[in-house]
């Protein structure tokens, strides 16, 4: 009799921890969804418009809003009009915000955002970067580095299209360009260079 009541209280006592940690949970602090070695193609009318590659995603939802982290990084990889890879942004963490019916969609990159304009062969370095994919632009307020053929140049603060063709720098200082230039340099594009194909 003595070891039965033992029992009851035993399990009553558990079952009642587990409840009052589950009524500490905070839904807006946990995951909805979780998807490991992530990989989300875009496109549009046939065409691949953007690519995402992560370690981690975590999904959360709330009254206002739909939020996807990215803990362990993230790459984002940009195509323009004739298939080809125009740009990739890698960063150390993001974050992608989107507001209910379609009001806003942000993307955020911080810790060592790389931006890179295959094309252009221009590489842009900063810590923080937003993609308004509503106004097709990306931006920041940061420090930021550009290397280009043209030179090199630095400031506080950039704004430029969202595939990063045209990149204005504020505040620049310390910068420097290439005047002269060989002309009979040929240039390929590795990324997209399919090459010869090989004899069968």
């Amino acid at each position: 009799m003595t070891a039965t009541a033992l029992a009851v209280a035993f399990i009553f006592f558990s079952c009642n921890r587990k409840l009052s940690t589950a009524d500490k949970l905070d839904l807006n602090r946990t995951p909805l969804q979780t998807i490991d070695s992530m990989f989300i193609v875009q496109t549009t009318d046939g065409g691949l418009q953007f690519r995402v590659e992560a370690e981690v995603m975590e999904r959360y939802v709330t009254d206002t809003s739909s939020y996807e982290k990215f803990p362990l990084g993230v790459e984002l990889y940009g195509y323009n009009e004739e298939g080809l890879l125009e740009t990739m942004i890698l960063a150390d963490d993001a974050l992608h915000e989107q507001g209910n019916k379609g009001k806003y969609e942000i993307w955020s990159a911080f810790g060592n955002v790389v931006i890179q304009n295959i094309l252009k062969r221009e590489t842009m370095e900063t810590d923080t970067i937003f993609w308004d994919r509503q106004k097709g632009e990306i931006y920041t307020d940061c420090y930021v580095r550009l290397y280009s053929p043209d030179g090199f140049m630095q400031g506080v603060g950039m704004r430029s299209d969202e595939r990063a063709r045209n990149s204005i720098i504020y505040k620049p200082f310390d910068s420097f360009g290439i005047v002269g230039r060989d002309t009979t340099a040929v240039v390929i594009d590795s990324v997209n260079f399919i090459g010869p194909f090989l004899k069968k």
